[in-house]
């Protein structure tokens, strides 16, 4: 874990931040039509209502995490107690591993090889911004 320590909290705050605003790019291309929605959620959505709204909540929650971190660095205003932002970030930490495994087991090999590791990267972030005082 000393080794996770090594990265500032500004650059796993400054990758996290990125690697959000991809993901809502990506599925903002989804909702458009420029990427197949049979790609994504493990390749088990039946049809473009049930893509609108898995699609929809997704982005809301990588803004909500956007937001979280965000306040966590100093970026936003905190208007939530840096309690409930740690915690928050450990819930994160937690789901962003379970997405790991998911992903690994993904009918889709764009989830499989592209989200796997994100998803990881992603975990090892929260975790990294979850420790800092």
């Amino acid at each position: 874990m000393k080794i996770i320590r090594r990265i500032s909290i500004q650059l796993a705050a400054t990758l996290m931040l990125v690697i959000l605003l991809c993901v809502v790019v990506f599925h903002l291309l989804v909702i458009v039509g420029a990427i197949p929605y049979s790609i994504v959620w493990g390749g088990r959505l039946e049809s473009a209502s049930q893509m609108y709204l898995f699609e929809t909540v997704s982005i809301t929650i990588n803004l909500t995490v956007i937001a979280i971190v965000g306040m966590k660095v100093g970026y936003l205003k905190a208007f939530i107690p840096e309690r409930a932002i740690i915690v928050l970030l450990w819930v994160l930490t937690i789901l962003f591993a379970l997405n790991t495994l998911g992903n690994i087991f993904s009918k889709t090999t764009l989830e499989t090889f592209l989200f796997t590791p994100l998803t990881f990267i992603s975990s090892v972030l929260c975790y990294r911004l979850a420790i800092e005082r």
